[in-house]
């Protein structure tokens, strides 16, 4: 469904940064799971070799149940305030505190052992290369996508399974965060924006939105202590974005939670 704006999202510590894209790499799995062709599962695996490295970087389980607790006691602060709706927000505690068990339940960091085969470190290793993953540099990679479609949606999604949990609560905490905060209405003179932050509330994501039919697209870059947005011409030819020369009317928006 196409919408009146395009927004602009931008994480605002590295926690953020980290849970925003991995969002996108399960996105990418929805939208490739549904096709049957052989390039379907190619970038199903691909995502997933992506998704694979995330977690071998990063203690995702310690990460995401830091932020759950994060989120439970900011909710609870909130119950004391009369405007509040009590059964709503026992609803979201009750749904924090159930994928808080969930992770809990996970001895130790996650068991990804049955996707740690020689096939995918294979595939890893060679994914630096330009083309890379061929066939006669693959031949059982090449092997497992002529299989029949029944088997390779079965390991696919015994593979997808193992993220589950991770994804569960990666989508909890950005949907919560992500309806904090309420909309202004601001204008970028000459094309730029910047506000200085407070550093007393949590800032997480910052949003802009702009009208599909405006020229621009929004660069933006901060942290804790500032935001900073440039309005920049889109150019589809070699010519590289230049920053507007009037003002943009734009929506902004800061998630506090």
């Amino acid at each position: 469904m196409t919408t009146e704006y395009i927004s602009y999202e931008f994480p605002l510590n590295e926690r953020m940064r980290l849970f925003m894209r991995l969002e996108q790499l399960f996105l990418q799995l929805d939208h490739f799971i549904l096709g049957e062709s052989i390039w379907d599962k190619r970038a199903i695996v691909n995502t997933l070799v992506d998704i694979l490295q995330v977690f071998s970087r990063h203690d995702l389980k310690a990460e995401m149940l830091k932020e759950l607790k994060r989120h439970s006691n900011r909710l609870n602060q909130l119950s004391n305030h009369e405007d509040v709706d009590t059964q709503m927000l026992r609803s979201i505690l009750e749904e924090l505190n159930a994928t808080s068990q969930i992770l809990y339940a996970t001895n130790g960091k996650f068991d990804l052992s049955s996707m740690q085969s020689h096939l995918f470190e294979a595939i890893s290793q060679r994914s630096n290369i330009l083309g890379g993953t061929s066939s006669f540099d693959l031949p059982a990679y090449h092997f497992w996508l002529e299989q029949n479609e029944a088997a390779l949606q079965q390991d696919v999604q015994a593979w997808i399974s193992k993220f589950a949990p991770i994804r569960t609560a990666v989508d909890l905490t950005l949907s919560f965060i992500r309806l904090s905060g309420e909309n202004t209405h601001e204008t970028a003179q000459n094309g730029f924006y910047q506000a200085t932050l407070d550093q007393a509330l949590p800032y997480q994501i910052v949003i802009v939105k702009v009208l599909r039919e405006l020229p621009y697209f929004a660069e933006i870059s901060g942290g804790k202590h500032r935001v900073t947005s440039r309005f920049m011409s889109s150019s589809a030819g070699k010519l590289r974005p230049k920053q507007a020369n009037s003002s943009v009317d734009f929506i902004l928006r800061y998630c506090i939670l």
